[in-house]
């Protein structure tokens, strides 16, 4: 289920996330969401949902790390 705007993100991201890594993590996940459509049969929508959650958190930790502060900011 791809996301249309940050505010239909899952709370656990909107609430740990600067506003840039939610756009990352939304875009990400609806990029992952419509690449692994086709890719096995037998996939089901909660696997593909699973490998889509996974990419996205794979984007935001390309830019973004967590802090000793326990917040995410951008990497230097």
């Amino acid at each position: 289920m791809p996301y249309k705007t940050k505010s239909d993100l899952p709370d656990s991201v909107q609430h740990v996330l600067p506003a840039h890594a939610q756009e990352i993590y939304k875009e990400s996940f609806n990029s992952a969401w419509e690449q692994y459509k086709d890719k096995d049969d037998r996939r089901d929508d909660a696997s593909r949902e699973e490998t889509a959650h996974r990419v996205a958190w794979a984007a935001v930790k390309h830019d973004y790390e967590k802090g000793d502060d326990d917040k995410w900011h951008r990497k230097k």
